[in-house]
């Protein structure tokens, strides 16, 4: 078992959920409420790690943080370091493919207020700081929930972006998935096959907690 392995998927999972989670509550709540134009390309823009091969995804991503980029030349220029096969690029990359999961739920969420509701609490007196945190986030919080659970699940179970955007590096990019990956290509199947039932047993603990609390929700949701 290659516990650095996934202490740093760990570590990964949840700067991207302290880091993600509040820019997926505001363009879920922005895609929700507002009609602009181009609200479709922002929408499909913001999906398309749902439909881009993560090699695909990883390359665009590796071209982005290389030294010849603007935005990594600006990255070295600032820290010194190369953001490309780093743990900081492995972030950024990792709350840019993670970006549909924490969007859609928050977004459906939102869409289930209705603007009665905005109204109402406009007419007690509520600014929109108090409408989100008095009324909004109570009633979105399932969606809240999903987004937390699906990002921190594919963050942990994410191979071809990781793998093109931080290499395999130990205690710096190598992640469980990397590692699994690892232990198949050097034989070692008894280790990929441990790693890999963690993995598994994880994601159906986070997925089954999801729905144990949605369906009890709506349970108290029913009832008179």
């Amino acid at each position: 078992m290659d516990w650095s392995a996934l202490l740093l998927s760990f570590k990964l999972a949840l700067w991207t959920l302290l880091l993600l989670m509040p820019l997926g509550m505001i363009l879920g709540r922005w895609l929700a409420w507002s009609t602009f134009k181009g609200r479709t390309l922002v929408q499909a823009i913001l999906a398309l790690p749902l439909v881009l091969p993560p090699t695909v995804l990883g390359f665009y991503l590796l071209s982005m943080f290389s030294q010849s980029s603007t935005t990594g030349a600006w990255y070295q220029s600032l820290t010194g370091k190369s953001l490309a096969f780093s743990f900081e690029g492995l972030l950024l990359a990792s709350i840019i493919f993670n970006l549909p999961f924490a969007v859609q739920p928050l977004k459906h969420a939102f869409e289930q207020i209705g603007r009665d509701v905005q109204d109402a609490a406009s007419c007690c007196g509520l600014n929109r700081w108090q409408q989100f945190i008095s009324i909004e986030l109570p009633l979105v919080w399932p969606g809240l929930l999903g987004s937390t659970v699906l990002v921190f699940a594919h963050t942990l179970g994410e191979f071809g972006v990781v793998l093109m955007v931080g290499g395999n590096i130990p205690d710096e990019t190598r992640t469980i998935a990397i590692s699994i990956y690892d232990s198949v290509q050097a034989f070692d199947n008894q280790s990929a096959a441990i790693m890999s039932a963690v993995l598994l047993i994880i994601s159906l603990l986070a997925i089954g907690a999801v729905y144990y609390l949605s369906d009890r929700t709506e349970s108290a949701s029913a009832r008179p």
